[in-house]
């Protein structure tokens, strides 16, 4: 049954007021001005005179929405909102399909900036990097822009065009991008078994299935394997944005018979979990090494820190990007939810990686693209 717009209005002034009255009859404690109750009162009141006095009628579910969303805003990059559609395109994120350009994307010193660029992808073709900084989306300043709404702008129909404008460090002036949004298929694992026996395995992101498709992977090597088995592993995680912890602590377990391999702290440093690992499936020691770069978040870093506190594996690479909160995202009744940092990863020895990243036992600078594939054009005339 369809509700009237003045039968909503009504309704939710009725509410607002309902809660004024219960301020005023709470017990003069809890009125006090300390008191999140009094705070409450006056978010009340600006509600009530906003739906009253406003020049134009306004969409009471937009304010509601409006109030979350900039209480949320407050607190961390990485806390949002998200709205029913916001909501739905962060599973499909999860399930590894979406339609969009192509690009991860987090935010620092209030700039939304490319973590990773999917293969294949519209960014990708178009010449996207890591590192990338969003001036403009489909005309929209990017410059404090939420990441939901950024997101929001990129994905939309396969076919459809978004116009980008981007920073780059080193480039001059600044750059336009006409991307056409194409259904993204993100394969997490891709693997190469090179002629030393060493295999290559780059993860793109942590999925669902992400740590079973390596697991297939290695599999697969140790059949094509000339002596049945491996010189080496070399862990590709450079550009990884991240994504399902249990997915990441999966693949350490992979690679350690026991211990810790990640704890998460709520506020007060207080305990919330501890992930272990265990020796049942783990694989045998390998020599190991990780690629890592700035880009390398989150769920990439827990498996990074993780190797590299047991000193399971080597890290090369430059220092990682430092995002180690932990969001759960909480459904609302409306079909929105809320992505809120509820804790703080740690690794096994204890370090925070938030905001500080995890050095790399060997720094190797990344070559820049321009120079790579001049390289590869010199190798290519000389073997003519």
């Amino acid at each position: 049954m369809s509700v009237s717009p003045s039968a909503r209005r009504t309704t939710l002034a009725t509410l607002l007021l309902g809660v004024l009255l219960g301020l005023a009859l709470a017990p003069a404690g809890a009125r006090g001005e300390d008191s999140p109750f009094a705070k409450l009162s006056v978010l009340a009141r600006a509600l009530v005179h906003v739906e009253t006095s406003y020049v134009e009628p306004v969409d009471d579910d937009a304010l509601i929405e409006g109030a979350i969303a900039g209480m949320v805003g407050t607190l961390d990059p990485h806390s949002v909102f998200l709205d029913a559609e916001a909501y739905r395109r962060l599973q499909d994120d999860t399930a590894g399909r979406f339609a969009g350009v192509g690009v991860e994307i987090s935010v620092r010193d209030g700039w939304i900036i490319v973590l990773g660029v999917f293969e294949g992808g519209p960014a990708a073709e178009a010449g996207l990097r890591p590192g990338d900084r969003f001036l403009a989306i489909d005309g929209r300043v990017a410059r404090d822009l939420r990441i939901a709404e950024a997101v929001g702008l990129m994905r939309g129909p396969p076919g459809t065009t978004v116009r980008v404008v981007i920073r780059r460090e080193g480039a001059e002036g600044d750059l336009p991008f006409a991307l056409q949004r194409a259904v993204i298929e993100v394969p997490p694992v891709d693997a190469r078994l090179l002629e030393d026996g060493v295999l290559h395995v780059r993860v793109t992101a942590f999925q669902e299935q992400t740590t079973a498709q390596l697991e297939a992977a290695l599999d697969r090597a140790l059949a094509e394997a000339p002596e049945g088995t491996l010189a080496g592993v070399l862990l590709d995680l450079r550009g990884n944005p991240g994504g399902l912890l249990r997915e990441a602590a999966a693949m350490v377990d992979l690679f350690v018979r026991e211990g810790v391999i990640v704890s998460t702290r709520g506020r007060g440093d207080r305990l919330l979990r501890e992930l272990r690992a265990h020796a049942r499936g783990t694989r045998p020691e390998w020599p190991l090494v990780v690629l890592v770069d700035g880009y390398s978040a989150s769920a990439s870093e827990i498996v990074a820190g993780a190797l590299q506190d047991h000193e399971r594996a080597v890290l090369v690479g430059t220092r990682t990007f430092g995002k180690g909160s932990v969001q759960h995202v909480i459904e609302l009744p409306d079909g929105s939810a809320m992505k809120l940092t509820v804790a703080r990863y740690t690794t096994p020895s204890g370090r925070s990686i938030q905001a500080r990243g995890s050095d790399p036992d060997v720094v190797v600078e990344a070559v820049p693209p321009e120079a790579l594939a001049a390289a590869r054009t010199r190798g290519a005339l000389q073997l003519r």
